[in-house]
């Protein structure tokens, strides 16, 4: 197991190596296996770009994110409908997104996003859509999703696709179902692993929620 100091410099080092955040607006602890991010960052793509680094990092079980978003004064002039505008035209222009069931609402640069889709991709690109949009200071993703089927063995499903994944150990997850929504817990290698069990899971028909309580073994 790494020690604290070796995982803080671990982190750093990723921060580092991503071109998109400057290492040095990031501050970075470490104590048995939680990672906390710190500082200012003037964008919310940076924000985000920052936290998936350290997620990267092996030995890295958890991560508290305090980066704060503060807009420099061109970003800052951007002004609500000026950013809903934008938003709206990302989604017009990407074919995953189906705009006709979204709402959109812009508060002090703070995006929050509403409505009901059928897939959880479906969610995802609206989100990708927007996190990169200069000027906002964050994202809320309040989508729903509509369920697909009524009555199927999802949990048999979700058994069966991680059981395909060749980078998934599926004899250390557990997989618990109420109606909809997916409950996992056991043990993952990495943030990569336990990120592509969800990926499985989201992709099944008739998930509408996860809760993932999966954790990294180091």
């Amino acid at each position: 197991m790494k020690t604290n100091e070796q995982l803080q410099r671990d982190v750093i080092d990723e921060l580092k190596w991503d071109p998109l955040i400057s290492a040095s607006e990031i501050g970075v602890s470490a104590k048995e296996g939680v990672v906390t991010l710190s500082g200012y960052v003037d964008s919310f793509s940076k924000k985000y770009a920052a936290e998936k680094a350290a997620k990267r990092v092996n030995g890295v079980q958890a991560v508290a994110e305090d980066i704060e978003v503060r807009l420099t004064n061109g970003l800052a002039r951007h002004d609500d409908t000026a950013i809903a505008a934008t938003i709206l035209n990302a989604f017009k222009w990407n074919s995953l997104v189906p705009e006709s069931q979204l709402k959109i609402k812009v508060d002090d640069s703070w995006v929050t996003l509403e409505g009901t889709v059928d897939w959880q991709f479906q969610k995802d690109a609206a989100y990708k859509a927007v996190r990169d949009i200069s000027g906002i200071r964050g994202v809320s993703n309040l989508i729903n999703l509509k369920p697909q089927l009524e009555k199927t063995d999802i949990e048999r499903t979700i058994r069966q696709a991680l059981q395909r994944r060749a980078n998934v150990n599926a004899d250390n997850i557990r997989v618990r179902t109420e109606g909809g929504k997916v409950i996992l817990s056991g043990k993952a290698s990495t943030w990569y692993e336990r990120q592509e069990v969800e990926k499985a899971v989201w992709a099944s028909p008739g998930v509408t929620e996860v809760d993932d309580n999966i954790s990294i073994s180091v």
